[in-house]
């Protein structure tokens, strides 16, 4: 069973940085697309997908809000996506998954607030 396991989250102030990284395990970065989207509590339904990676084209997706700020990478040696966010903001808040294969991981939460 795909097994997606994301960290990194946490509690930052506007203008500051995180790094949020999603492990996947029985498949590799390059047989699946990995994406991340974030929920913002109380909004369960109006997620949005924010970045993918689609590691069998080395190509990469990032949602317009989010261009110039955040990146998305992968590491292969370790099957883990990396997203660096910087220069976050307060709308950011929300709490990041990750998505492959039809799995989901468990989230992880952003806090931007002074």
């Amino acid at each position: 069973q795909v097994q997606l396991v994301e960290s990194g989250g946490g509690l930052v102030q506007p203008g500051e940085s995180l790094r949020l990284a999603c492990k996947a395990s029985v498949f590799t970065l390059d047989s699946r697309a990995i994406g991340w989207f974030r929920q913002v509590p109380g909004k369960e339904r109006e997620s949005e997908v924010v970045s993918c990676f689609y590691g069998r084209d080395n190509k990469t997706y990032l949602e317009d809000s989010v261009k110039g700020r955040f990146t998305i990478s992968g590491d292969r040696d370790k099957n883990t996506v990396y997203l660096e966010m910087h220069n976050l903001k307060p709308m950011d808040t929300a709490v990041y998954y990750c998505a492959a294969a039809a799995s989901l991981g468990e989230g992880t939460p952003v806090t931007v607030s002074s």
